[in-house]
């Protein structure tokens, strides 16, 4: 199974330009730990030179660790995050080629961008820092040994990753210079027969398909979404119940139906088909684990909330390039809805058991092309009353 990392990387100039240096960190995606470093005094450059040189040398740390990596790049630079996103178009000749070269390190779609706050950023700063001290005092930056590397990470790791988004704060209303969002609508598929029994239903399981209660939720839905009259495109899970409902909808609506991975459900393992009561019975220390721990796995399962939330976010940005500025429904199921809700509020991980969402449900988040998102609607079911 190919590794997930975090990179983490900045680039800083000394008068802007005048000395500069980058600094890149690269972070295992499950535990948090450090797992490379890189930095470099570059001379005279600018600070956007530099960025994107953070960037470059950490891609390419991750992927000597792991071609088939999937990476998440995360950095302070709004300008870099959102080129590499393709929300910004990137006008400086000097900036071409560099994000032309970050994109041939690995294929776009294993590399993510999200913007974090600098205090966030802080290793790659130092590292940033290290390098232009050590190019003024005439010699280059030197990485350290890694039993040096892991004994000053192990501190870092915790019951989640570092960061697993973050954008920057701001009040309902977006700068009139950002243009229009891109909008999510999220429909919940209807009851399957496992719904009113409140059984574990994820996708490793039996794949059921809605029953009759909710295929009359669907229309219910559809009926809603198309007195709106703003759905533009519509993606949904690969699942049967997923399907089927983003079917129904797409249908009044006249759209076809894009389906993407990683809006599937998690995988619940052992779990699958049983009740809550029925799992702490059998399952008791590993029920305690996953409801304490975002990294905790249920039962004979290979994915974690970490784990859905690293491929949920890729599943979002992917919709955002491809829609940007539209209304997309996105149909999917209770945990990677919860998981896009959460992020987009900057919630912690344990608030998904804090919220309810019911089958055929619709929420509704914008996001912003300088990386804000908005929580619109939560779990409104006034269409199926």
């Amino acid at each position: 199974m190919a590794a997930r990392f975090i990179v983490e990387a900045d680039g800083g100039s000394r008068g802007n330009p005048g000395p500069a240096g980058y600094g890149a960190v690269v972070r295992d995606g499950d535990t948090g730990q450090i797992v490379a470093e890189a930095a470099e005094f570059i001379g005279h450059a600018t600070n956007n030179v530099a960025e994107y040189k953070g960037l470059i040398a950490g891609l390419k740390a991750a992927r000597e660790l792991d071609p088939d990596a999937s990476v998440d790049v995360r950095m302070d630079s709004k300008l870099v995050v959102e080129q590499m996103s393709g929300r910004w178009k990137i006008k400086h000749p000097d900036m071409q080629p560099l994000a032309a070269e970050a994109r041939a390190v690995l294929p776009r779609g294993r590399v993510t961008y999200t913007w974090i706050p600098r205090e966030r950023n802080k290793d790659a700063d130092r590292l940033a820092n290290e390098a232009m001290d050590a190019g003024k005092a005439g010699r280059q930056w030197e990485p350290r040994k890694p039993a040096a590397l892991a004994a000053s990470s192990a501190d870092a790791v915790a019951d989640e990753p570092p960061l697993e988004t973050a954008t920057p704060k701001a009040g309902w209303a977006a700068p009139a210079d950002l243009g229009t969002p891109t909008t999510f609508v999220l429909l919940r598929h209807g009851e399957t027969p496992l719904t009113p029994e409140k059984r574990f239903s994820g996708s490793g399981g039996s794949d059921p398909e809605l029953s009759d209660k909710g295929r009359w939720q669907a229309e219910r839905a559809a009926e809603a979404l198309a007195a709106r009259g703003s759905i533009q495109a519509v993606v949904a899970s690969p699942m049967r119940r997923t399907r089927q409902t983003a079917e129904t909808v797409a249908a009044r609506l006249g759209l076809e139906v894009r389906y993407e991975d990683g809006l599937r459900e998690v995988d619940f393992g052992d779990w699958e088909g049983l009740t809550f009561a029925e799992v702490r019975e059998r399952y008791p220390d590993d029920l305690s684990a996953w409801l304490g721990s975002a990294k905790a796995k249920p039962t004979g399962s290979a994915e974690s909330f970490t784990t859905l939330t690293h491929r949920a976010g890729v599943a979002r940005d992917k919709i955002i390039a491809r829609y940007a500025g539209k209304t997309v429904l996105v149909v999917s199921h209770v945990s990677p809805i919860k998981t896009l809700v959460r992020l987009a509020i900057g919630a912690p991980p344990d608030s998904m058991y804090r919220m309810e969402l019911s089958a055929a449900s619709i929420c509704a988040v914008q996001y912003y092309a300088d990386g804000n998102a908005s929580l619109r609607l939560l779990n409104d079911t006034s269409h199926l009353r």
